[in-house]
């Protein structure tokens, strides 16, 4: 049998409606089955609006084969066009379960139901009085079972936003997603913004994910929503994390990772434990492969703090975000120590003092915006080379002091523990996504003290010997003033595989500054102010290490930025492999 009337073609949509006035839709499954082959045939999406109230009892086995018919087309449609739902009525019996095989399905409020038996069947069978809604309604099918993708106030919603909705959708398999111009400011291709237009409510548990382009680039984004069982990890919400995250891996693109969580939901138990396992391992093997972000909205505690830990950079926003693993609360009946959020776990703390966070916002807003603006800098992943941009800014621009902090106000420019560890997470970055690195070395030396020596300073300034070490991406060193001792060997310099070192005139490489070295030299001679100044005149210049090739050129500082401009032109040919090996086993 063969439908008489022919498909809409005009937009390449097939539609198939069933009326429960007519009694049921198995009447009708034959022109289904038809409607449903053309749109295979021609490839086009298939539409139904479905208002049935199941097979038709009195042909028995007859409607049955007929559903049987439909589910199989289904299946053989699956992948191959787009199949939508939109529930305008009841739905039972064996007519959910088509819509239950379509890519989207759709509900009105308040008058369209999906149950396999009826409140009735319900009441005889277990004694529970339910009604309609709450067996099968739209809000049970849209935040519980998750059978539902969304829902509508009317039919007349529904079906003017279904028009919205699909020309997101390819026609079928053989064609490409629609590519359609993003004029939008932010350019985000589906995610929140399309979902509050179309008025759906998603079963998304406390974290939206998606995926969108930052200045022309892609991204993909999870949001945690603290509105929402106070942003707690579920089992469903680590699913949908790790999701995102394969995605991103599979296709090479960054991570940005919105955090407001309270931690793991405690209903949930072990599961939720499970779940936050499951992320943390995605972050270790996303580790070096794409970049990963963190960008800390609010509080975060207990196991949600260990993600933003693992990424690359996490970034927090002043008095409204805060990350530690136990609240006050907790400290105080454990330790008698008040404390504060902002005190225990604020921005402050987490950027000057633990070094968790690599910088502060004022706002969410000054958050997203800056964090658009730092994007561009990043590679998509390792398999793509940095980003290349046109320098014509002015050559001979002001120096802006605010880029950098004075000496004085450094410790004397010494290297310490925090300098150590920071600047060796900072050259591993680099090195991992094939970023050159430029080094400006001013540096007497590793900062003194019993505190620092007790905390353990040999083995964290190794940790940035390790990372400059390893590094096989080009490594260009300019020493503007001093490089004293083991500093200077650990600061990119050519015994580590430096490819171009450069000196000033007013550089100075030496084993330590004169006054040390003369009082041990010279010691017990009396004054030895003269050997001081003898001291400065052989070693306090750059010379000795130039001749013994340790510094490639001695440059005048207006030409450093010609010089390395070329020199990054050169090296970007660059190919360097250390020996093979599981892991290095850098000292942690």
């Amino acid at each position: 049998m063969r439908s008489t009337e022919p498909p809409l073609t005009r937009a390449r949509v097939v539609t198939r409606t069933t009326d429960v006035e007519e009694g049921s839709e198995v009447a009708e499954t034959s022109v289904r089955e038809v409607v449903m082959d053309q749109a295979m045939l021609v490839g086009a999406p298939v539409i139904g609006l479905n208002d049935s109230g199941g097979a038709r009892i009195q042909e028995g086995v007859e409607s049955l084969a007929g559903y049987a018919d439909i589910f199989q087309r289904n299946v053989m449609a699956s992948g191959v066009i787009p199949q939508i739902s939109l529930i305008m009525g009841p739905c039972a019996g064996g007519a959910v379960y088509s819509p239950a095989l379509t890519d989207f399905t759709f509900m009105v409020r308040d008058s369209s139901y999906l149950f396999i038996t009826g409140p009735d069947v319900v009441k005889a069978v277990t004694n529970e009085d339910v009604t309609q809604e709450e067996l099968g309604g739209a809000k049970t099918h849209t935040t519980l079972s998750g059978v539902a993708h969304g829902a509508f106030d009317n039919d007349v919603d529904a079906l003017i936003t279904l028009r919205t909705f699909m020309p997101f959708l390819p026609l079928s398999n053989r064609e490409n997603a629609p590519v359609r111009p993003c004029d939008d400011p932010w350019s985000l291709s589906l995610s929140l913004s399309l979902l509050r237009t179309l008025s759906l409510i998603f079963l998304s548990d406390s974290v939206v994910t998606g995926h969108g382009l930052i200045n022309g680039r892609v991204a993909y984004i999870f949001s945690q929503d603290f509105t929402v069982f106070g942003g707690s990890l579920s089992s469903i919400h680590a699913k949908k994390v790790c999701k995102v995250m394969d995605q991103a891996m599979l296709v090479g693109a960054p991570v940005i990772g919105l955090n407001d969580s309270g931690g793991a939901r405690i209903q949930e138990g072990v599961e939720s434990l499970a779940g936050y396992a499951d992320i943390f391992q995605r972050n270790v093997m996303a580790s070096g492969v794409i970049p990963q972000i963190s960008l800390i909205m609010g509080p975060c505690a207990g196991g949600a703090v260990y993600s933003p830990a693992l990424t690359d950079f996490t970034f927090m926003v002043r008095d409204s975000s805060y990350l530690f693993i136990t609240g006050p609360d907790v400290v105080k009946a454990v330790t008698n120590e008040d404390v504060t959020q902002e005190e225990l776990g604020g921005a402050k703390t987490h950027t000057t003092l633990s070094g968790v966070a690599h910088g502060a916002f004022d706002n969410d807003v000054d958050a997203l915006i800056t964090l658009r603006t730092f994007m561009p800098f990043l590679p998509l992943s390792n398999r793509e080379n940095a980003p290349v941009r046109p320098c014509d800014d002015p050559w001979d621009r002001e120096v802006d002091p605010e880029l950098c902090h004075q000496g004085d106000l450094c410790c004397r420019r010494c290297l310490d523990i925090n300098s150590s560890v920071k600047g060796a997470r900072f050259v591993r970055f680099c090195d991992a996504f094939n970023i050159p690195i430029i080094t400006f070395v001013d540096v007497p030396g590793f900062l003194p003290g019993t505190a620092q020596e007790y905390g353990g300073i040999i083995r964290h300034g190794a940790k940035l010997l390790f990372a400059y070490a390893e590094a096989t991406v080009p490594k260009i060193t300019v020493i503007t003033r001093k490089a004293y001792g083991g500093a200077y060997d650990v600061m990119s310099s050519k015994h580590l595989r430096g490819d171009v070192n450069y000196a000033w005139p007013t550089a100075e490489v030496a084993v330590m500054g004169a006054k040390g070295a003369v009082s041990i030299i010279y010691h017990g001679k009396g004054d030895i102010s003269e050997y001081e100044k003898e001291y400065v005149e052989k070693f306090g210049n750059p010379f000795p290490a130039a001749v013994r090739g340790f510094v490639d050129d001695i440059i005048e500082p207006r030409t450093t930025r010609k010089r390395i401009c070329m020199d990054l032109t050169i090296l970007a040919a660059k190919k360097l492999t250390n020996p093979w090996k599981k892991h290095a086993n850098m000292p942690l």
